[in-house]
């Protein structure tokens, strides 16, 4: 889990990936301290190189919405995202989750294939739908993003 020492180190890596919203350095050390057991970080070798942050949906709690995940460039296409989430689907706070959430810009085909491919090997149903448009953003140029929800979430299924 991560803690608020590794909220510098998370917001460097998010400051390395082009197509993720670069926050607050203060909003990944409030993040990495207050959602730590709905969020995970993986080290290889003392440096942060994968980083999830979710919460649980406050009015569905049976949702765990995921809000960024970041994968080092060099970490990418080894299945470090999806291990992520299977690590946090089988955490005691996470129980009683039986979907996951996420938006998604149409241009992020990463985290589409992410979210996509948890679904398969939850043998599980990934509905995609308008979410946040355009227009809702406070200026002009960011996607539209898309919501995805997986599930129902079968427990016994979280190889």
């Amino acid at each position: 889990m991560p803690t608020k020492n590794d909220g510098a180190a998370v917001w460097e890596l998010i400051h390395q990936i082009d197509n993720l919203d670069l926050n607050s350095s203060y909003s990944y050390l409030l993040w990495c301290d207050m959602f730590s057991e709905t969020s995970i970080v993986v080290e290889e070798e003392g440096e942060v190189v994968g980083f999830i942050s979710g919460f649980i949906h406050p009015n569905k709690p049976n949702t765990l919405f995921i809000w960024q995940v970041a994968v080092e460039a060099a970490q990418r296409g080894k299945g470090l995202g999806t291990h992520m989430l299977l690590q946090l689907l089988n955490r005691k706070r996470i129980a009683q989750v039986q979907y996951i959430e996420a938006t998604v810009a149409p241009s992020n085909l990463p985290s589409q294939y992410l979210f996509l491919g948890l679904a398969k090997k939850l043998d599980t149903e990934c509905v995609v739908g308008n979410y946040y448009t355009s227009v809702d953003f406070p200026r002009t140029g960011h996607e539209d993003e898309q919501l995805y929800k997986i599930g129902p979430i079968r427990r016994a299924n979280n190889k």
